[in-house]
């Protein structure tokens, strides 16, 4: 992950620089030696202020200038550790909402909150995840040693070795899952947080007549914009008959496996001519990516929404048009000039206003020309 043990030593490590740059007028960032010696000692000053409330941090001979050696004797405090690092234990606190609030849940509903990794050691991580949740962590594991048991005993349950029948350990996908649709829009096929193994499948079809081929392309996220999502991969089912749009089946399936890869195909329901690919990085993304892309849906969601309907409201009134026009040449001997007048012309209408971007004008002329067709 992009949050741990390394942030609060980097947090150290600045500011011992900034305190001897400001005392010896030195800038030590450009001596990769002595860089490496204050890293080590900030290491031990955190780890030494989880139990004590003081810690010399002594490092003789950092450096020379000509008036001869310089050395580094500071003492740092509990207290100004946790207010040089305030942002970071900040920065713990979104997932835990995030993730009681995706599963439906309030803090009352935990039973028992498990803390992991070394940092947890930390008195005010402590603090802060009883605050959070409300309830004294259970702290009967060892923090550093759990990750790596739960990995085996996950290897060996998908080993299916023996003694582990009985063991279920869940995981779900990060982010959003699906491929873009006319008009850039993302569609989604696995939700965020679906328990994996999943499998999900869905039917489309082409935007153009005697379309020969479609382009698969695949994206994680949550904007409704595919580009506003990261692409994954893609990939090109052709060979598909001549047909008016929307009348080929083409059927695209996502299948996530218990090792988390992606296995996406799609295929022509008519011909069973197939493509497929499969994206083994599919939850590549660190946990900072991931609470990026989570909170830029966040930050854009009404702008997106908007984005959204324009797009929407522009296809429907396309496939409102196309429709209409086929139509009129199939039936147009059959209509009454009337008849066949309004609807030419609520056709132009519609495609005059396809023209703009007044996205109150372009539903409106789609409407009217459902009406017309309706009526016809």
């Amino acid at each position: 992950t992009h949050l741990g043990g390394d942030d609060w030593d980097n947090a150290i490590i600045d500011w011992v620089v900034a305190e001897f740059k400001s005392d010896s007028n030195i800038d030590l960032s450009g001596q990769p030696d002595a860089m490496q010696r204050i890293k080590e000692e900030a290491e031990k000053a955190k780890i030494a202020l989880s139990s004590a409330q003081n810690y010399e941090i002594s490092l003789p001979f950092i450096t020379a200038d000509q008036t001869g050696p310089k050395h580094i004797k500071v003492e740092l405090g509990r207290a100004k550790l946790e207010q040089l690092t305030d942002d970071l234990f900040e920065r713990t606190t979104a997932p835990v909402k995030a993730c009681l609030k995706d599963a439906g849940l309030s803090s009352g509903d935990i039973d028992e909150l498990v803390l992991v990794g070394g940092m947890t050691r930390m008195p005010r991580v402590v603090d802060t995840a009883k605050a959070l949740i409300g309830k004294q962590p259970n702290q009967g594991v060892n923090p550093d040693e759990v990750v790596a048991i739960g990995a085996a005993i996950q290897g060996g349950v998908l080993n299916k070795d023996e003694g582990l029948d009985g063991v279920l350990l869940l995981d779900v996908t990060p982010l959003s899952l699906g491929i873009e649709t006319e008009g850039g829009i993302f569609t989604k096929l696995i939700e965020r947080n679906t328990t994996i193994p999943a499998k999900k499948s869905n039917i489309f079809s082409t935007a153009a007549d005697n379309q020969p081929g479609v382009d698969v392309q695949v994206f994680q996220g949550e904007r409704p914009m595919a580009n506003d999502n990261k692409k994954l991969g893609n990939f090109k089912l052709d060979g598909i008959d001549a047909a008016p749009r929307g009348m080929p089946q083409i059927e695209v399936s996502f299948d996530i496996d218990a090792n988390g890869i992606l296995h996406v195909s799609a295929t022509d329901k008519k011909t069973g001519k197939e493509q497929k690919i499969t994206i083994k990085d599919s939850s590549g993304l660190s946990e900072d990516e991931i609470e990026r892309m989570k909170r830029e849906a966040e930050e854009n969601a009404e702008t997106d929404k908007q984005r959204q309907e324009e797009v929407e409201a522009r296809n429907e009134a396309d496939t409102g048009v196309y429709a209409a026009k086929k139509f009129l040449k199939e039936n147009g001997e059959n209509l009454s000039d009337d008849t066949k007048g309004n609807l030419e012309k609520a056709v132009e209408d519609a495609k005059e206003q396809l023209q703009g971007t007044d996205l109150a004008a372009i539903k409106t002329a789609n409407e009217k020309l459902q009406e017309v067709v309706q009526a016809a």
